[in-house]
């Protein structure tokens, strides 16, 4: 009986083991993927605090009804900023809202 050699066949079945796989991931990263989870908000934590949508935001920027706080950090308030807004950094924002008259509509933002 003649004796056939090993490499080849050992070749052959690691090259067939690697097309399969090859398929498998790419099937895999075909695959449709899932509704991203909603963030989880402020909102959510403090529903006492009403959001403003960027239309009333707007308007009321147009028709100066409200006071528009940056609370980001300087640098940022700095590079760009809503005209007219003030810059109340997050870590200040508590001390420098009790400047403002209570009757006065006040709009955070942070982007």
């Amino acid at each position: 009986m003649k004796k056939r050699p090993v490499l080849p066949l050992l070749l052959i079945g690691i090259g067939t083991v690697l097309f399969l796989t090859a398929i498998y991931i790419s099937t895999d990263l075909r695959t449709v993927p899932q509704a991203p989870q909603p963030l989880t908000s402020e909102e959510e934590t403090f529903p006492e605090i009403p959001r403003v949508n960027p239309k009333e935001a707007f308007t009321a920027f147009q028709d100066g009804s409200a006071v528009f706080i940056d609370v980001r950090d300087a640098d940022s308030y700095t590079n760009s900023h809503i005209p007219g807004a003030q810059s109340f950094p997050l870590a200040q924002l508590e001390e420098k809202l009790k400047k403002l008259s209570t009757e006065t509509w006040i709009i955070t933002y942070c982007t």
